[in-house]
């Protein structure tokens, strides 16, 4: 990237000699992602992210297909990119349709065709999910999708990226989102990709970018670290993927041995590197807090609501109750991440928990007494 931050630091919509080198650099960078996932270059969208590239394939095939339908399909797990996306749409007339997941979190292909019907122009569907690892059957959902003329499939492929296979043709989708810093690029940058002769309604005017269909400077620094780091995750995933699995494994064999502690998502359709828990009876942000005092970043859900105060929808679809749910914890596993830190971040997790769960059992025994006199008292009132 430091070459386009600099030296070619040139606009590549300019037509001098400066923007014919930087758009030299997006015109490589765009190849290699395409051949990264089986595409074509003119099919790869450069977006700022995850966010952007499933806000414009939703919005962008709504829109360009409201005069055929309004009915859109997808799932109760999907990521609030896609969720607040499709409720937005909501507002302007669209039917969107969420299909339930089972204890796993994975949906029934017969389930999205069941719910198809002639008004559906859109099906939405994620290929692995960002919070409890479950894979999704992308390839059987678009088997039954393909049975129906004119509806288009999307999947947001961002968590699932740096771990599995990614080709667009055998996955036969229409549109389908990457993110570069879930295979450690830079943040910031992303792809959509648009299979030829799909018709969605660029979100954003202005100038030729892309195709017409993103208008903006192009960050060609970005674009170019996207390619490298995923050209490096694909060359790299055989070996990394067996990796993670097995330290994995290590990880969520240490934490089954706290009392209560169990696995949530798929107990093999998932994610090598993403370990997911429940801890009944704890708080997963007072968990993360004291996890992180120790020096063990974890979450208790996406990132992109961290911090906020509500219980993962993902786990109420999957049919956690709330006092469950609460107890969420995810731990994100990398492709630097060593046997000798899964072996400490073990031990820091049996520790803390065990220190929670005593310390929850006593506040609840502290208050005990006191919320029993309140309900004697309240009784003879």
């Amino acid at each position: 990237m430091t070459p386009f931050l600099t030296e070619y630091f040139g606009n590549a919509s300019s037509p001098h000699a400066f923007g014919r080198v930087a758009h030299a650099g997006l015109d490589e960078a765009r190849e290699r992602v395409a051949c990264a996932i089986g595409a074509q270059p003119r099919e790869i969208v450069f977006t700022s992210g995850g966010s952007e590239s499933n806000n414009l394939a939703l919005k962008g095939a709504a829109w360009a297909g409201k005069a055929r339908g309004h009915r859109i399909v997808t799932t109760a797990v999907e990521h609030h990119s896609v969720g607040y996306t499709l409720r937005y749409l909501e507002k302007f007339g669209f039917e969107i349709v969420e299909v339930p997941v089972d204890r796993y979190g994975r949906v029934d292909p017969a389930q999205i065709e069941a719910a198809i019907t002639p008004r559906t122009i859109l099906v939405s569907v994620m290929l692995a999910n960002n919070e409890v690892g479950t894979i999704e059957p992308i390839a059987e959902i678009a088997a039954r999708v393909r049975r129906y003329k004119g509806i288009l499939l999307h999947t947001d492929a961002v968590q699932a990226a740096p771990y599995l296979p990614i080709d667009v043709a055998a996955l036969d989708v229409d549109l389908l989102t990457i993110a570069a810093h879930k295979f450690e690029g830079p943040k910031g940058a992303g792809v959509l990709f648009v299979r030829h002769g799909t018709n969605i309604l660029a979100q954003q005017q202005g100038g030729a970018q892309e195709r017409y269909r993103r208008a903006g400077t192009e960050d060609v620094a970005g674009a170019v670290g996207l390619a490298a780091a995923l050209e490096l995750a694909v060359s790299e995933r055989p070996e990394t993927v067996s990796r993670l699995r097995e330290m994995r494994q290590t990880l969520t064999a240490a934490v089954r041995a706290v009392d209560g502690a169990g696995e949530t998502g798929h107990p093999t359709e998932r994610l090598p590197g993403l370990a997911s828990f429940v801890v009944p009876g704890l708080d997963g942000s007072a968990v993360t807090m004291a996890l992180d005092l120790a020096g063990l970043a974890c979450s208790t859900g996406s990132a992109c609501v961290s911090g906020a105060n509500e219980v993962s929808h993902v786990l109420s679809a999957m049919g956690y109750p709330e006092e469950e749910a609460r107890g969420a914890l995810r731990v994100s596993l990398g492709r630097t991440t060593t046997a000798a830190e899964i072996g400490e971040a073990g031990d820091l997790l049996v520790k803390t928990l065990r220190a929670q769960i005593e310390a929850a059992a006593g506040l609840r025994a502290q208050r005990a007494p006191g919320l029993g006199a309140v309900g004697a008292e309240a009784s003879a009132g």
